[in-house]
């Protein structure tokens, strides 16, 4: 341990030594018998909080604007997001597949290894991204007509409108996750916090001009958004250029053994998402044939309850770091021990964010001009969202990437496609249809998809068992 503390501060001291070591966190050890500082854990864990919530105000922002247009607008806008996600999921998992592999080298201190990888993640995912969007291109209604069933027009209409525009922005959006993710494996997370915040700016200022002043409703909201992302990828890919802490090979050459390594990552954690999201695709169209009311209930809810995860999900990302680059250092106590730390914190800031919430869940309904009925089907839905969204989110989810690190990503893939579709998928048709508990049906059986996985991650983590698969993508 000592010997990794004394390299990375010889290394971040010496002259002429590039900055991409000094961004690596455990090249600036002050305590000398740990690879993260408390200071260090708070730098890169605020700007993916500040990120995290400008992500959900960009999504808000676009669905309180279109509110104005009708309640079809805002249920054609989260219809089609529904199944972005399920797409964008793919090329996500690509990136947290290459962002664990870099975190991993960086920990060993190998910058030629950190080069190749960031490489070959780019080449990986600008394929899939362009394929994805080629293939929403092509058939936009046909793919809206199959998975949510028959809509009624105004809400057809609003998601074709909506899918075409969001389908192109998918390499832009590919290639700045991607690059974000590795300026995060390196331990800097301000870039993209500060990405995201020109970008909800532009998103914002984009749908005041084009839904307000031209009266483009849903078009204005997505070519706004489209927009937003692409100046997003402009402006981290001329970071990628100029800066010096994350080095990056460019080239067009496929490195078999390095794409391996980076899919043995991507491949499971792209399974588990995309499988995740489809089940909540199905749950979509299942919402959908409880009518308007349910559909922008739910979409009001949806939206809000993104807000109430954000410090687990942006304590998750930094999970991905931490752990990583302890595994590529072999030193697997720090890791438990981080594990620990970090779901500390995130519980605190749940319970903080969660009761303020729920505080102020009357005037947050207020903002999307619902009906008496969509308003009170809505409030009651993010009510147990916060209860028990501070009892097992953490635990189901931020948890999970503590194992990814560590490259134990079967068991949660496994865990996560199981819970998913015996309680979540099952357990949604049992409650809403069966039982006539419709959209709070689907709502319940979420929470149920929650426990199940809590109780598999969290014995993983005590029996430590994930500590078997930590070397093999060595």
């Amino acid at each position: 341990m000592l010997r990794h503390c004394m390299a990375g501060s010889l290394a971040a001291g010496a002259a002429g030594t590039p900055r991409w070591r000094a961004y690596a966190a455990h090249s600036l050890c002050e305590d000398k018998r740990m690879l993260f500082t408390d200071r260090q854990l708070r730098k890169l864990i605020f700007p993916l909080v500040i990120e995290q919530i400008l992500n959900v105000a960009m999504g808000m922002a676009d669905t309180i604007m279109v509110a104005s247009c009708g309640e079809a607008a805002v249920s054609g806008i989260s219809l089609v997001d529904s199944f972005s996600i399920l797409l964008i999921g793919l090329f996500g998992a690509m990136a947290a597949g290459g962002s664990v592999v870099v975190a991993q080298f960086i920990g060993r201190g190998d910058k030629g290894q950190v080069a190749e990888a960031s490489n070959q993640l780019f080449l990986s995912v600008t394929a899939l991204s362009v394929a994805l969007m080629l293939f929403s291109v092509a058939l936009n209604r046909q793919i809206i007509s199959v998975v949510f069933g028959s809509l009624e027009p105004d809400v057809m209409e609003s998601a074709m409108i909506y899918l075409y525009i969001s389908a192109i922005s998918y390499p832009f959006l590919a290639f700045y996750n991607s690059a974000a993710a590795l300026f995060r494996s390196v331990g800097n997370s301000k870039i993209s916090m500060y990405i995201s915040l020109a970008a909800n700016l532009l998103n914002i200022g984009g749908n005041a001009l084009l839904i307000f002043g031209f009266g483009l409703g849903v078009l204005g909201a997505a070519l706004s958004t489209l927009a937003s992302r692409v100046v997003a990828a402009a402006i981290i890919a001329v970071l990628l250029v100029r800066r010096s802490e994350l080095p990056v090979r460019w080239g067009l050459r496929w490195n078999k053994r390095m794409i391996q390594k980076i899919l043995y990552i991507g491949v499971p954690n792209g399974l588990e998402n995309s499988i995740f999201q489809l089940g909540k695709l199905l749950l979509s169209g299942l919402t959908a044939t409880f009518g308007t009311v349910a559909i922008a209930a739910n979409a009001v809810a949806s939206t809000v309850c993104a807000l109430e995860t954000i410090p687990a999900n942006a304590i998750g990302i930094a999970m991905i770091t931490v752990v990583g680059q302890c595994v590529g250092a072999r030193e697997y106590d720090q890791g438990r021990k981080y594990i620990g730390k970090l779901m500390k914190t995130t519980y605190i800031y749940l319970v903080a964010l969660n009761i303020t919430i729920i505080a102020l869940l009357g005037p947050i309904c207020s903002m999307y001009n619902l009906s008496p009925q969509t308003a009170g089907l809505a409030r009651w839905l993010m009510m147990i969202h916060s209860i028990f969204c501070v009892v097992l989110h953490p635990t189901s989810f931020c948890m999970a990437n503590g194992l990814r690190a560590a490259n134990d990503v079967r068991f949660t893939m496994f865990v996560a496609i199981a819970s998913m579709w015996i309680c979540r998928i099952v357990m949604a048709y049992i409650l809403a249809r069966g039982f006539g508990l419709g959209l709070k049906g689907i709502w319940i059986a979420m929470i149920l998809d929650w426990f199940v996985r809590s109780c598999f991650f969290l014995w993983r983590i005590l029996s430590g068992r994930w500590l078997r698969y930590a070397g093999r993508n060595a």
